[in-house]
């Protein structure tokens, strides 16, 4: 089998990966629960390498980002569920529906005019779901309600930045960041008594509460939290390989060297960056 830019080259492939008889060991005993690590660590390496503006990563991780949408579709329809196609459908009928001001007759002069028309068709969408679903006999619904459009799924940092955003919407919200600096020392304070208690679920607890003031703070500063924490992990990168490489020259590992040490490196590190600034 050769390979090919044509998208059924690679729904071939992932049909033989499949087969029963003659295809992988490993992809045949596949499924949605296993497969949905690996489709979230692709879409995370595609942000990566767009973070890195590495254009050939991008084209790779873009691929196995692919890949992933291809194996769950061979699932489903193995399931008798439903097919790559039918993903390709749904996809550009929302599409087509969701811009009228393109495909249709709808006139919108600013972005402001898109987005409202844009919230007026998801809220259309969301009730033919919910009959839809009605009619399966499912009854529990997390997409139901003014929060139901952020999904669960979102990484806990984003979910709690969505949240918020769409509680804003109604008004349940900060009027500036001045308010919300005082609830973030609230919540330390807080959290310095879970920890005094040593109970483990409330430090949790409180813990979260901190975490979800901080994310109200960036985005009233009009910071994307997690763009903000990529960056100081991106920080902690270089100063902790500055530590490391420091040592190597001086004939030492990590581990042999001292936290008195590692911390003065560690201000060296700063030092040089502040002079690069």
């Amino acid at each position: 089998m050769e390979p090919s830019p044509d998208i059924n080259r690679l729904l071939e492939i992932m049909a033989a990966l499949r087969d029963p008889e003659t295809g992988c060991p490993w992809d045949i005993k596949q499924s949605f629960e296993t497969i949905k690590p690996y489709t979230i660590e692709e879409a995370y390496e595609v942000a990566d390498a767009i973070e890195r503006n590495d254009l050939d990563d991008l084209c790779d991780e873009l691929g196995d980002l692919l890949l992933q949408v291809v194996f769950h579709a061979r699932m489903a329809e193995e399931a008798g569920e439903f097919s790559f196609g039918d993903v390709v459908h749904a996809v550009t009928s929302k599409m087509i529906r969701r811009h009228p001001h393109v495909f249709g007759s709808y006139d919108a002069e600013t972005a402001e005019a898109v987005k409202q028309k844009w919230d007026d068709i998801k809220r259309e969408e969301k009730a033919e779901r919910a009959e839809r679903r009605a009619r399966r006999g499912l009854t529990e619904d997390f997409k139901a309600g003014h929060l139901g459009g952020v999904q669960r799924s979102f990484p806990a940092l984003t979910e709690a930045l969505k949240l918020q955003e769409h509680a804003a919407r109604v008004g349940f919200d900060w009027s500036e960041p001045e308010p919300i600096l005082d609830k973030f020392e609230e919540e330390i304070h807080e959290l310095r008594q879970a920890l005094l208690s040593g109970n483990k679920a409330a430090v949790s607890d409180e813990l979260g509460d901190m975490i979800f003031a901080a994310v109200n703070l960036a985005r009233h500063t009009k910071t994307d939290p997690e763009q903000a924490l990529r960056g100081t992990n991106t920080k902690f990168r270089r100063r902790f390989s500055h530590i490391e490489k420091t040592l190597e020259k001086d004939g030492k590992t990590l581990d042999e060297a001292t936290l008195e040490r590692m911390e003065a490196l560690w201000q060296d590190a700063k030092s040089i960056e502040r002079q690069l600034v």
